[in-house]
């Protein structure tokens, strides 16, 4: 099956010292992304929304700038096309706020229901932090 790579940006008005935490550490990532969020002694994440679980490794990372996760299928990270989710902060002075671009790779190609789910769960970080 195809993937398909959803690309959305957010106002957030927080600052991105505030705002980073919650996109790369287990217990704020919990407060809006996921139901529960766990990290192994080997640096594996595991995401658990109701019935599904993923595990995920962290690709890339710049602290208070983008942190990307690729999921892995059963401890394998030689998917030649894995699925993947990025963040991206940027901080506009004029406005002080915090632009959130979200990056969703996956086999979920509805856009309409991406939309929903994404404003649904940015939502839950803009009570989260205030923004």
């Amino acid at each position: 099956m195809a993937k398909y790579k959803y690309v959305t940006e957010f106002e957030l008005r927080a600052g991105v010292k505030m705002l980073f935490p919650y996109l790369s550490n287990p217990g704020e990532m919990q407060e809006w992304l996921a139901d529960q969020v766990n990290i192994s002694n080997d640096k594996v994440y595991e995401f658990v929304w109701e019935d599904d679980q993923r595990k995920a490794k962290i690709a890339t990372k710049r602290t208070n700038s983008h942190i990307k996760y690729i999921f892995i299928q059963d401890g394998e990270e030689d998917d030649d096309d894995p699925s993947y989710l990025e963040f991206k902060i940027n901080f506009n002075e004029m406005t002080q706020s915090s632009f959130l671009k979200v990056i969703d790779y996956s086999d979920m190609d509805d856009e309409e229901e991406l939309e929903d789910l994404w404003v649904h769960l940015v939502g839950k970080l803009k009570e989260t932090v205030g923004g």
